[in-house]
């Protein structure tokens, strides 16, 4: 049984968790990553209007507080990258779709791109994936596919 796939109890009371679980949708029996970044799907529309700005200065929270969300959670039920911790989809889909124009179309392309991106781990996403640890690893290799994707999402709608 791989590591991202151990059986484990979350606990959805605690705040930290309830987060890093991608408020439930982690939980998902199958592909819980892909439930995750549609799960963020509402939130980046509830972003998107900001300014672009304030827009990638929520991103930055986003990504710094991961850190410490997904290390705590994974330190909490003891495994490394647990596959229904998914705050790391959340803040690599918000980055694949900074400043491209919202549109239902770019937001399935986004959406794609990212998880595929995220699966296939192409490189440095594997270097990332297999040396980092912690929260810190948890989040790095999602926020690199996030800014692969971002680069191919520029080319394709700007």
């Amino acid at each position: 049984m791989s590591e991202k796939s151990v059986k484990v109890k979350f606990n959805l009371a605690s705040p930290i968790q309830f987060l890093a679980l991608g408020f439930g949708s982690g939980l998902a029996p199958k592909a819980p990553g892909t439930f995750g970044t549609l799960a963020a799907v509402p939130l980046f529309l509830l972003l998107s209007g900001l300014t672009p700005l304030i827009y990638g200065l929520i991103v930055l929270v986003i990504c710094i507080a991961g850190v410490y969300i997904c290390g705590k959670a994974a330190s909490d039920v003891g495994v490394h990258d647990h596959g229904a911790i998914v705050w790391d989809e959340f803040a690599g889909f918000f980055i694949t779709m900074f400043m491209i124009p919202v549109s239902w179309q770019s937001i399935l392309v986004g959406f794609l791109l990212f998880r595929v991106l995220d699966i296939v781990k192409p490189w440095p996403i594997s270097v990332a994936d297999k040396k980092l640890t912690g929260g810190f690893g948890i989040m790095f290799d999602d926020i690199l596919a996030g800014i692969l994707a971002l680069v191919i999402m520029h080319f394709i709608f700007s």
